[in-house]
């Protein structure tokens, strides 16, 4: 167990390289109750999060997930994101527990009166099936069909909103249900045999084999997500909150966030320096191995003379030059989350 965002979370069970392979060739179960949903309903409800959000909302359908940032007026990252269409007036926010406290206090000060803004977090629980088998595991526990809900869409099954969404890169639902009922899901899907527990260790690998990014690394105040996603996730389309940072970033070549590989186990960490020759040119934000690769990898800020893919830089890893190439993300390339939701 260990700290995090002020919650007392699991980081592995039986371990992390188990855990990952298990989400990778079978389906786990995260404890992900820490995260923040925060409701927003009315009429004025889709104006201000138009707004306040970089990506389209007002193009969003009812049952419809997507992915977006909350800035600052000068364009930092205040949050990475997922908006919820749940009805025509009625919205949910999914936000990370480290900033969900200042996120509440940002978003209520810039409301309209017509808005009717509900902090849901301490009620809402949520647990994240991630795997090929997730599905079969989720309808033989539950009773309930998701085959037909594509690719980030939701639904309510009674009591308990499921979204086909995750961090993995694999096939897998989000599940939200009330905190008294969430015990009990807990352990009969955890009964399920091919379904076993992982911690917050197997969840930071198997997004870092997906190039996704992890807010106070990738993603930060300091930054607008120009450097971590060029223009993805952003309806320029539109005004919003931060926008003029984020098209001044735009315009010119600066530093990105990219991925870079390395021929041996040897995993960089967060802060280990990144050099072209003698020059340096920037940082890893996060590093690891990847157990579906067999080397490390890892997500680096750097300058833009070092961000083109085939690049070969060097990184500082304690104390010493290791050779490492900019590839394209994600660097694993086999996961399900985009496929066919057919029972395996």
């Amino acid at each position: 167990m260990g700290e995090f965002g002020g919650w007392d979370m699991p980081i592995q069970y039986v371990g992390i390289l188990a855990e990952h392979a298990q989400t990778r060739a079978r389906a786990s179960l995260f404890d992900i109750c820490h995260m923040g949903e925060l409701e927003l309903s009315g009429p004025s409800a889709m104006g201000d999060l138009e707004r306040l959000l970089t990506c389209s909302v007002e193009t969003l359908a009812v049952g419809q997930v997507r992915y977006g940032y909350l800035l600052d007026d000068g364009g930092g990252v205040l949050d990475d994101l997922t908006v919820y269409r749940l009805e025509a007036e009625r919205y949910w926010l999914v936000v990370n527990a480290g900033t969900a406290e200042r996120d509440v206090a940002w978003i209520e000060e810039r409301l309209s009166e017509g808005t009717v803004f509900v902090d849901r977090s301490e009620e809402v629980a949520k647990l994240d099936l991630q795997g090929p088998l997730a599905r079969e595991v989720l309808e033989a526990v539950c009773g309930i069909s998701v085959g037909g809900l594509g690719y980030f869409r939701c639904a309510l099954f009674d009591s308990m909103w499921v979204s086909r969404t995750g961090y993995t890169g694999e096939l897998g639902f989000e599940l939200y249900l009330p905190v008294e009922e969430a015990g009990a899901l807990w352990e009969a899907l955890l009964a399920h045999e091919g379904c076993e527990p992982a911690g917050l260790g197997a969840r930071d690998t198997l997004r870092l084999e997906m190039g996704y990014p992890l807010y106070g690394h990738e993603l930060d105040e300091a930054h607008s997500p120009v450097a971590t996603g060029g223009g993805a996730f952003m309806d320029l389309s539109k005004p919003f909150v931060g926008r003029e940072r984020v098209e001044a970033d735009l315009a010119v070549r600066g530093e990105r966030v990219v991925g870079l590989r390395f021929d041996s186990k040897r995993a960089a960490r967060e802060g280990d320096g990144v050099f072209l020759g003698e020059q340096g040119v920037g940082c890893v934000t996060s590093g690891s191995l990847a157990p579906s690769l067999g080397v490390a990898v890892a997500m680096a800020r750097v300058d833009a003379v070092a961000s083109e893919v085939g690049a070969v830089v060097e990184v500082e890893i304690r104390g010493r030059r290791v050779d490492a190439v900019v590839v394209a993300l994600p660097f694993y390339t086999e996961g399900t989350a985009r496929g066919s939701v057919c029972v395996v």
